[in-house]
C-alpha cells in the first residue's frame, strides 16, 4: 500500500488545478467536419442576390459542396474540372453546390462571367459557414450522401485529384439509399 505524504498530496492537486486551467484558458476551435458526420444544414444567397439556396433543396441526392474564392488558385484549377464532372453524373442525382467566400461578392461575379460554371454558386462574405464546417483550407470540399452524411472530405485541389474524386462520387452514387437518422438532416 503507497502513502499519500502532504507534499505528494499537494503537488498532485497543483498538477490537477494546472491541467484545469489550461484547458479552461485553451482558445476555442471549431472542430472540422469529417467523414461519417451529418453535413451542417444552411441556407445562403445565391451570388447574384436574387435567391436564398438551401442545402435542403437537395435531400436525396448525392451532394458535392466546394467552398471556393476567386483569389484562390487551386479553386481556379478545380472549377472548369468540376464543372465537367458535374455533367458526369445524373442531374436528378447528383449535384455540385458552390460556396463562395470572397467578403465582395463583384469579384466572384466577374471571375464566374470569364469562367462560366452550371451549377450554383452561394455567397458567404461573412464567412459563417467555413466556420460551421470547420474549414482548415482552401479549396476544400464535402462529398454528402443521399441521407446528409458526409462521406469524403477533399482539402486543396490538384488536377490529378479529378479521377479520385469521380471514382468517390460513382461510390457514394452506387450505395443504397439509407434512411436519414435525425442528426443527419440538412
Amino acid at each position: 500500500m503507497c502513502r499519500i505524504t502532504p507534499s505528494v498530496r499537494a503537488s498532485a492537486v497543483a498538477l490537477v488545478v494546472s491541467a484545469t486551467l489550461a484547458l479552461a484558458l485553451a482558445p476555442a476551435r471549431a472542430l472540422a467536419v469529417d467523414a461519417g458526420q451529418p453535413v451542417p444544414s444552411f441556407s445562403a444567397r445565391t451570388l447574384d442576390g436574387d435567391a436564398t439556396l438551401a442545402l435542403s433543396n437537395y435531400r436525396g441526392k448525392v451532394v458535392y459542396i466546394d467552398f471556393w474564392a476567386s483569389w484562390c488558385g487551386p479553386c481556379q484549377t478545380a472549377m472548369p474540372l468540376i464543372e465537367q464532372l458535374s455533367k458526369e453524373f445524373p442531374a436528378d442525382q447528383f449535384q455540385v453546390l458552390a460556396v463562395n467566400l470572397d467578403d465582395k461578392p463583384e469579384k466572384a461575379k466577374a471571375f464566374l462571367a470569364a469562367h462560366k460554371v452550371s451549377y450554383p454558386s452561394v455567397s458567404d462574405p461573412q464567412g459563417n459557414l467555413p466556420k460551421s464546417f470547420g474549414l482548415k483550407t482552401m479549396p476544400t470540399s464535402y462529398l454528402i450522401d443521399r441521407a446528409g452524411v458526409v462521406r469524403y472530405v477533399h482539402p486543396g485541389f490538384r488536377a490529378s485529384d479529378i479521377d479520385d474524386l469521380r471514382k468517390k462520387i460513382r461510390e457514394v452514387l452506387n450505395q443504397a439509399t439509407l434512411p436519414a437518422s435525425p442528426e443527419a438532416k440538412r
